[in-house]
């Protein structure tokens, strides 16, 4: 996989027409601005998140935050059991987060059942970073997934994955922490919610 195809950057929304800008503003959770434009649908949060706000703690904090599981594997690239983990078979809507340093990687509607006992995904989350890297540890050709901001070790990415993407981000559940859809808002993760919104699995908050 070639270098450019580790990173998936959020494309730009152009404001050159009323229905694109107001579709922008629910995307990133503001009220909208433009004349003659109704509020009834969009998203009021004001809590939302930039990337400068995803800190990866100084290791004295890092070890208070994480159990020894998930220090074993954002830090020091172990594997959890297979079907005995957290997410593998969580069916709810809803974002993950890195473990470590809360930095949105994966969302619910890009997850499958591999049938391999990790949480599995197609794609990382549309507007966010992960890292890939050779690994040729125990013997395997493999390409290792980390996060960007707080460098935790993730999981890895094979090519055996569904359609549309073909691939398969096989992620440790203990790297992750999961945020409903109806708390992502509340949480700091209102400008994720779009997809969620025309799936019809989240309703957005009546402006005022």
């Amino acid at each position: 996989m070639s270098w450019s195809g580790t990173i998936k950057i959020a494309a730009t929304v152009p404001l050159a027409a009323i229905l694109v800008a107001v579709g922008r503003n629910v995307m990133l959770g503001q009220p909208s601005n433009v004349p003659g434009g109704s509020n009834d649908q969009i998203l009021s949060t004001n809590q939302t998140m930039e990337n400068s706000d995803y800190k990866k703690p100084d290791a004295v904090e890092l070890k208070k935050k994480l159990t020894p599981e998930q220090f074993a594997v954002t830090q020091q690239a172990a594997t959890e059991p297979a079907f005995h983990n957290k997410y593998w078979d969580n069916h709810a809507p809803g974002i993950y987060v890195d473990v470590v340093s809360g930095q949105p990687l994966f969302s619910s509607l890009d997850k499958f059942d591999s049938g391999c006992g990790w949480p599995s995904f197609t794609e990382p989350l549309s507007g966010t970073d992960v890292v890939e890297r050779a690994d040729n540890s125990f013997g395997m050709e493999r390409t290792e997934v980390r996060s960007s901001v707080a460098d935790s070790h993730l999981g890895h990415v094979f090519d055996d994955g569904p359609a549309p993407t073909g691939l398969r981000y096989c992620i440790n559940s203990a790297s992750l922490r999961f945020i409903p859809v109806d708390k992502m808002e509340a949480d700091g993760y209102g400008k994720y919610l779009e997809p969620f919104i025309k799936a019809g699995l989240y309703k957005p908050r009546t402006g005022q």
